[in-house]
C-alpha cells in the first residue's frame, strides 16, 4: 500500500495533532467526541445519532476486521470524520466485503491515524466538548485555527432533519399482534428489528407528520427514536410528542426520543460537558434494584432539578458513574424512556426488557 499523507487534527482551543490520512483526501469539521466500546465500529460509524461530530475511537485498532454490510444501523456513514490511534490497512475476517478505508472512501468521509488517541480523549475529558477540525488538503495550521472558528455550536442546533427519514415506510408482517407508529429522529436499523422480533408491525413516520397522520395507522404504541442534535432545537416536535402523551397510548422513548419526551413535560435538557458514548455504561434500575451494563451515545441530558418540580414524572434509571437520568416514566399514563440504547448494536443485551415491556404495556392497554 503506498504511503499514507499527512494529516492535521486541530481543536477549537489551538491545540494540533499531527497524524496521516485515512478515507477520503479533504477536510471535515464537526464536535469532537470519543467512544470507548471495543467493537462494533461499523455499527457507530453508521450511527444516525453521531451526525455532524467527529469520532475519537479509544480502541487501539480500528478496521482489522473489516466491513460487511449487514453490520449497519442506517444506510451510510453518519460520522463527520474519523480519528484513530492505528488504522488497519488489511482485514481478516472471512465474511468481510472491504476494508475500512475503501468503505470511508466510498461515502466520502475524511479521518486521521497515526496519533496519540489517549492525550487526545484525555484532554477532551479535562476541557469538555468542542469543535474540531481534520485535513489532509490544508496543513497550513493558522487556516485551520480560522476555518473551525466557524463551525457551529452543538448547542442550539436540530440535526434530525439531516438523517430521519422524509416519507412514511412500513417493515415487518402488516397481521402481527401490535402496530407501532415509530417517529423518526435519526433512528437504528435494530430499534425496528428488536420491535419486529417481538411481533410489532412498524410504521416508520417522518418527524414532521402530524398526530393525525399518526392516529391513522391506528398503533397500539408509539416510539420515540434516537437522533443526532440539541432536542431543545425541536419545538414542533416536543409540540407533537405532547399532544400523544395526552392520547393515552402506549410511549417508548429512546435517546433524543427520551430527551423530547422530556421536554414535551416541561422538563428541561443541558448539553453535558463530555456526553456518554461506549458499550460499558453502567445503569441502575431504581425500581427492580438492578444493574445493567449499557450502550451509549449521546451528548444532551435531562436535567435533573427540572424533574423534582414535576410530580408528574418518576425516574427509574439513573447512570451509575455521574449520576446523570438515564430513564423516566409518567405516573399517570403508560410512557416511559431511557437515554441510553437497550437495542445494543453493538453492546450487552442487559436493557432488552424495556422492549418486552413496551409490549406488555400495549398488551395492557388493549384489553
Amino acid at each position: 500500500m503506498e504511503e499514507r499523507k499527512p494529516a492535521l487534527l486541530v481543536l477549537e482551543d489551538g491545540t494540533v495533532f499531527y497524524g496521516k490520512a485515512t478515507g477520503k483526501i479533504g477536510t471535515t469539521t464537526g464536535e469532537i467526541a470519543f467512544n470507548t466500546g471495543m467493537t462494533g465500529y461499523q455499527e457507530v460509524f453508521t450511527d444516525p445519532s453521531y451526525y455532524g461530530q467527529i469520532l475519537v475511537m479509544t480502541t487501539s485498532h480500528i478496521g482489522n476486521y473489516g466491513v460487511n454490510p449487514i453490520e449497519v444501523e442506517s444506510e451510510t456513514v453518519k460520522i463527520a470524520g474519523l480519528v484513530t490511534k492505528k488504522f488497519a490497512n488489511n482485514f481478516s475476517r472471512t465474511s468481510a466485503t472491504s476494508s475500512m478505508q475503501d468503505y470511508l472512501v466510498e461515502n466520502d468521509k475524511v479521518g486521521i491515524t497515526d496519533i496519540d488517541t489517549r492525550a487526545l480523549v484525555r484532554h477532551i475529558r479535562h476541557k469538555g466538548a468542542m469543535n474540531a477540525i481534520i485535513s489532509s488538503e490544508i496543513l497550513d495550521e493558522k487556516a485551520l485555527q480560522k476555518q473551525v472558528k466557524e463551525v457551529p455550536s452543538m448547542d442550539g442546533l436540530e440535526l434530525s432533519s439531516k438523517v430521519a427519514t422524509k416519507t412514511a415506510y412500513e417493515v415487518g408482517d402488516s397481521s402481527s399482534e401490535f402496530k407501532v407508529a415509530l417517529l423518526d429522529f435519526g433512528v437504528k436499523k435494530n430499534i425496528i428489528r428488536c420491535l419486529v422480533d417481538r411481533g410489532c408491525f412498524v410504521k416508520v413516520f417522518p418527524m414532521n407528520a402530524t398526530v393525525s397522520e399518526l392516529k391513522a395507522f391506528n398503533p397500539d404504541g408509539y416510539l420515540l427514536s434516537n437522533g443526532p442534535g440539541d432536542p431543545s432545537a425541536m419545538p414542533n416536535e416536543i409540540s407533537l410528542v405532547k399532544e400523544l402523551v395526552e392520547l393515552g397510548t402506549p410511549i417508548f422513548g429512546i435517546c433524543l426520543g427520551h430527551q423530547i419526551l422530556g421536554l414535551s413535560q416541561g422538563l428541561k435538557t443541558e448539553k453535558m460537558f463530555n456526553g456518554h458514548r461506549g458499550i460499558n455504561h453502567p445503569v441502575m434500575n431504581l425500581l427492580t434494584g438492578k444493574g445493567e451494563i449499557t450502550s451509549q451515545n449521546h451528548g444532551f441530558v435531562i436535567a435533573k432539578e427540572s424533574v423534582k418540580a414535576n410530580p408528574r414524572i418518576q425516574v427509574t434509571h439513573e447512570h451509575l458513574n455521574d449520576q446523570t437520568i438515564a430513564g423516566i416514566m409518567l405516573t399517570d399514563k403508560p410512557v416511559f424512556s431511557v437515554q441510553y440504547h437497550p437495542e445494543a448494536s453493538a453492546g450487552p443485551h442487559d436493557s432488552r426488557y424495556l422492549f418486552d415491556q413496551f409490549i406488555t404495556n400495549m398488551q395492557q392497554a388493549k384489553h
